[in-house]
């Protein structure tokens, strides 16, 4: 494959990967007031009162907090939405960049504390995970959303007006979280998303495997190698577990491949002319000393050491953000 031919698939493939990601984008509600119900999962005092205390909160710290829930986010993060939503709304004093965001999805049962770079201090992403442990997913998982919410309102307000502490459970400090790096598989894109993705990711580490394996001498330092990469990247297609099955299949079948496939005959060939003539051709590659080029023509090519192988402003009540941003800071949750 030529350089210009690699470099179109590149410009195709990130084309629509951008396009499947725009597709697949949850909308951002308009900023109505400080709690946006969209999910309709709160009674009208509940709003009411949140709001009042939201407002008092605010005139007394200059600090903005916010409420949303929304049905579903549509296979989207709860990371990368909840960044939008803060951005869109502008949270916060602009320059002090204090102001927090409470999401909700409830269909999706996931939720996410996000703050502003003015409050990471105060409201760390340790004291919203357990804002969200101890007093919100209890809650949740018994269907009062109502109670979930407000003892999270009463607990962000009250460490950044006092830095209390929230209150904790019997659940230790030292738990470790759910799954590896806080990812859990239901924040997995949908399925085309990760068809698109896997298509690419596996097409290229796959690639370098199948070199690694026939090629003599250089295939072992490729086995190495790409243990991070069959480690991390199928991670966002098949999940943890499905990713930690792959690689185990990868590091213990490499090496009975190779060690299968070195006994042939015509790998025998290929390691010999490589040895004395400096390459050889095997499965439609031109495999080198430096690395590997395709195709099996008798034409000179060398490789110098390596393998070529929506938003808005406006508030109704009165609300509406104050030109903050966030920087991802918080801590997300399911239930």
């Amino acid at each position: 494959m030529s350089v210009p031919r690699r470099a179109l698939a590149v410009f195709v493939g990130a084309v629509a990967w951008s396009w499947v990601s725009l597709a697949c984008a949850a909308e951002v509600p308009y900023l109505t007031g400080r709690v946006v119900d969209t999910a309709e999962i709160l009674q009208l005092q509940t709003r009411e009162r949140l709001s009042a205390a939201l407002k008092a909160h605010e005139e007394k710290t200059t600090n903005q907090v916010a409420v949303l829930t929304v049905p579903t986010i549509d296979g989207e993060s709860i990371e990368e939405y909840a960044v939008r939503v803060f951005e869109d709304w502008k949270l916060g004093r602009k320059g002090k960049d204090n102001g927090v965001l409470m999401v909700v999805v409830p269909q999706d049962r996931k939720m996410r504390i996000e703050v502003g770079y003015g409050l990471e201090g105060t409201l760390t992403d340790v004291a919203a995970n357990r804002i969200i442990r101890t007093g919100m997913t209890p809650q949740f998982k018994s269907g009062d959303y109502d109670r979930g919410i407000s003892d999270g309102v009463t607990a962000i307000v009250a460490l950044l007006e006092g830095g209390a502490a929230p209150a904790t459970n019997s659940v230790g400090e030292g738990t470790l979280p759910s799954s590896l790096l806080g990812l859990d598989d239901s924040d997995l894109p949908p399925w085309p998303v990760r068809i698109l993705i896997g298509a690419f990711v596996f097409s290229i580490i796959g690639l370098f495997t199948f070199i690694g394996l026939m090629t003599p001498g250089v295939g072992w330092f490729l086995y190495v190698f790409l243990i991070p990469f069959w480690a991390m990247f199928p991670i966002v297609v098949l999940g943890f577990k499905g990713a930690l099955v792959l690689l185990a299949i990868y590091v213990l079948g490499f090496p009975v491949a190779k060690l299968f496939i070195a006994r042939t005959d015509w790998y025998a060939k290929a390691a010999k002319q490589l040895k004395t003539k400096g390459r050889a051709s095997i499965g439609g590659f031109t495999m080198t000393t430096g690395g590997a080029s395709s195709g099996s023509s008798s034409s000179s090519r060398s490789s110098g050491g390596g393998f070529s192988g929506r938003g808005s402003s406006s508030g109704g009540g009165g609300f509406s953000g104050g030109g903050g941003s966030s920087g991802g800071g918080g801590s997300s949750g399911s239930w």
